[in-house]
């Protein structure tokens, strides 16, 4: 078929659900192949782009709806390539070496392992007492990313399984996990769904898991001095981590002596903010394995709410607020970061990470299709998660 009668043919498919004002024939280096100017007819866009999508697939294009002030846009581009199948045996083999990573470090940093014992007996010990570690923190890290997994496949969108990065020797044991998405998602909408559900189930997850790593942990007094080159790794508050400890032992910690009415007031504002002063000889919780997964759950929740870029949070701000209103938020994001970077220098490290990456954002097929109230409600909720997981001050070191 020769290309002009092609195109009628493609311009007559267009009309059905759009009025053409012009048509501009391009080139891949302007980003489309031809282009229509003018307006929507159909009442429901997302099935409007659904139904175009469909007819053009004879022809091997895929249409972009955009906007241009109150003109409508629609774009062909050439059809989207297949997406290469995701390397399951990397897939297996990160969890697998994530998965011992993170028991190692359970083991080793868990204080009832006795790390001077001979290596026959050390390593049993380390795995003995690492498990519990390592299976609550990998399952909120999976739930996480079968939040998005599951999210992206009812939407259609090819995505990966679940990469997780291992790190070895650390605290931690693991950097997280992540799944990439081979194509783009259809609208506004689908984004929405695969940008809150990660966090929405991870939040969930992490909440039980703590509520039950706080039923196996102890309340202890912090020495009022340690013994020099000694000292201790608090946990940073974050408002619903108060709220657990709270609901569980009825108290808030950690609790100060002798401070009470306005100046206990005072005194939590300027810790919770700051984690100053060091709460020596206070009333606190020294958690369990499960519970320190459960708070490390809600640490990596709130850090990928920040509303900034490619973050979960930052495809959330964007499609509540718009992208013109993000790029704005952008600079008092970075001040933020930078500020907090005094009490707890991870900080710094995110500061360049939102520098470097936070000034691109998804870009859906269909752009024109906006939000509806259940995609804002979930975007609310996401925001609301933000504020009650995020930790000012996530670590200090008392000695």
């Amino acid at each position: 078929m020769d290309s002009l009668d092609q195109f009628d043919l493609i311009d007559a498919q267009v009309r059905r659900i759009f009025r053409i004002d012009d048509i501009t024939a391009g080139t891949m280096q302007q980003g489309y192949i031809r282009r229509y100017r003018g307006q929507l007819i159909a009442a429901d866009s997302a099935q409007a782009y659904d139904q175009l999508a469909e007819s053009l697939r004879p022809y091997h294009f895929t249409p972009l709806f955009r906007k241009e002030g109150p003109t409508h846009l629609v774009l062909l581009i050439p059809e989207l390539p297949e997406a290469r199948p995701t390397r399951t045996w990397l897939v297996i083999l990160l969890f697998v070496l994530t998965l011992i990573s993170v028991l190692i470090s359970g083991g080793i940093y868990n204080p009832n392992t006795d790390l001077t014992l001979p290596l026959q007996q050390l390593i049993p010990a380390i795995f003995r007492n690492g498990w519990p570690f390592a299976v609550s923190l990998i399952a909120i890290l999976g739930i996480h990313e079968l939040g998005h997994y599951f999210a992206g496949r009812a939407h259609g969108v090819k995505v990966t399984l679940p990469f997780f990065i291992p790190m070895p020797f650390t605290s931690l044991g693991t950097m997280g996990a992540f799944i990439s998405m081979k194509s783009p998602p259809k609208n506004k909408r689908a984004l929405m769904d695969i940008g809150v559900a990660g966090p929405l189930a991870g939040f969930v997850a992490s909440l039980v898991v703590l509520w039950i790593g706080l039923g196996s942990s102890t309340l202890d007094k912090i020495p009022l001095t340690f013994p020099a080159g000694q000292g201790i790794q608090m946990e940073g508050n974050s408002l619903i981590y108060l709220l657990l400890k709270y609901l569980r032992f009825g108290l808030l910690l950690p609790q100060p002596d002798g401070i009470t009415g306005t100046a206990l007031l005072t005194h939590w504002l300027r810790y919770f903010f700051t984690g100053t002063p060091s709460p020596l000889g206070s009333l606190d919780v020294t958690i369990s394995p499960v519970a320190w997964a459960g708070w490390v759950g809600l640490l990596v929740t709130s850090l990928n709410l920040i509303p900034a870029g490619q973050l979960d949070g930052g495809h959330v701000f964007h499609l509540l607020f718009g992208q013109n209103n993000a790029r704005k938020v952008l600079p008092v994001i970075e001040i933020i970061l930078i500020a907090l970077g005094f009490g707890w220098s991870g900080w710094w490290l995110w500061a360049f990470l939102v520098f470097l990456f936070g000034q691109s954002y998804a870009e859906p097929l269909d752009q024109i299709t906006e939000l509806d109230s259940k995609r804002k409600a979930l975007g609310i909720i996401a925001l609301i998660v933000f504020i009650l997981t995020f930790s000012p001050i996530p670590l200090a070191i008392i000695s």
